[in-house]
């Protein structure tokens, strides 16, 4: 076996290619888009280069074919951060099932980062946000993957953890029908905002699309920023991040939660545009582009994706959660635009928004497990810490 760096625009397919052959006959697997694998290895595209370095791997065969992928990175930002030891990650890893190739790919991350200082390796992770390419599929194999989601063989899991990998945490995804009955409680909540008339939910009127930005940078800074690893939120980069919605946004699917007239929860959704991107096969072209109106024109999508659910810690307790989510089912259930509903992971850590997500009714479609391993395994293993 030999490993080749990805140096060349040939190996960069091949990364990618590697992938879509490994998968061909699988009736589950949606193949993402090749230009988003791309752009987390460009440093013109990606802003994690900004603070860190990666660098990607083939793995060859005898006979020269490749038989596994993999990418290893230095996040500065994060490398101490809630962590006992410095920290790096992996990711992006697929491999023949074969645990001498899966360990030769592991030990050349393993390698690297301890060149570059590390002590520890979580994976398979993503080189910058956690909401994209973050963490192992080892339950919900038969369920279709959400947009930039991780999916992956059983048979990885086996890999990981006969190398040493330990569950740092688990990531739990919710799904459920749109329609069907809330837990009371959420009403019973509800019913507490609405004595106070201070407080008003709604989801998001065209005519406040521009100040979409404003309202998800203060509350997500006041309810998630510096909590498990999230760094602030800056101007810029929600204009950017809701530029990036834009295109597929449903006013409908984003909720917010206000006091006095400021903002301070929000239950966003969208779209889940997997369901469309998998007639695409990967490519945005003009095919791919035409094909993607089409099904969007057709609302061939019937699945919502939940992503980001907030309350800023002063109005927590209160029954903004309950008025949100209420609100939501008072507009979406008559309205019959989707039938199914899926949120983001929430880490196992975060035990009180598991608490909301049973209440609206959720169960547990999909698990998957990030995973750390300790060079030194003579140092004691713990788990990321509770959220309070």
């Amino acid at each position: 076996m030999k490993i080749v760096e990805v140096t060349t625009a040939a190996h960069a397919r091949e990364f990618i290619e590697f992938a879509v052959r490994l998968y061909k006959d699988h009736p589950v697997w949606i193949r993402p888009l090749d230009a988003d694998i791309d752009n987390v290895f460009d440093p013109e595209k990606n802003k994690a280069f900004r603070h860190g370095t990666c660098v990607r791997w083939l793995l060859q065969g005898d006979a020269g074919q490749t038989i596994g992928r993999v990418a290893a990175f230095v996040n500065d930002k994060i490398v101490h951060k809630g962590n006992d030891q410095p920290t790096g990650g992996m990711g992006f890893f697929e491999c023949i099932e074969d645990r001498a190739a899966a360990f030769v790919l592991l030990d050349q991350c393993k390698t690297w980062l301890q060149s570059k200082g590390m002590e520890a390796m979580d994976g398979p992770v993503n080189f910058g946000s956690r909401d994209r390419w973050w963490g192992l599929l080892i339950e919900g194999f038969d369920r279709e993957p959400n947009y930039q989601c991780n999916y992956n063989f059983p048979y990885y899991k086996d890999f990981f953890e006969a190398y040493g990998f330990q569950v740092y945490f688990y990531q739990l995804t919710y799904a459920r029908g749109v329609q069907g009955p809330l837990s009371p409680r959420l009403d019973e909540k509800a019913a507490l905002c609405r004595r106070d008339p201070n407080y008003d939910f709604r989801y998001l009127q065209k005519q406040e699309l521009d100040k979409l930005p404003e309202y998800l940078l203060t509350v997500y800074n006041k309810a998630w920023a510096n909590r498990s690893e999230n760094p602030e939120l800056t101007m810029a980069q929600a204009k950017l991040l809701v530029q990036q919605m834009k295109p597929i946004l449903d006013p409908k699917l984003l909720y917010f939660g206000f006091y006095k007239g400021e903002p301070i929860s929000f239950f966003l959704s969208l779209p889940e545009i997997n369901q469309i991107f998998k007639y695409v096969n990967g490519k945005m072209n003009w095919l791919g582009k035409l094909k993607f109106v089409w099904h969007t024109l057709l609302k061939t999508n019937k699945k919502a994706f939940g992503i980001l659910f907030g309350v800023v810690p002063e109005h927590q307790g209160k029954g903004a959660d309950g008025a949100m989510i209420t609100y939501a089912r008072d507009v979406l259930q008559p309205d019959g635009r989707y039938t199914q509903y899926e949120m983001n992971w929430i880490g196992d850590f975060n035990p009180k928004m598991i608490l909301v997500v049973e209440q609206v009714g959720g169960e547990v479609s999909k698990r998957h497990a990030t995973y750390r391993k300790l060079f030194d395994e003579t140092k004691p293993f713990r788990r990321a810490p509770i959220l309070k």
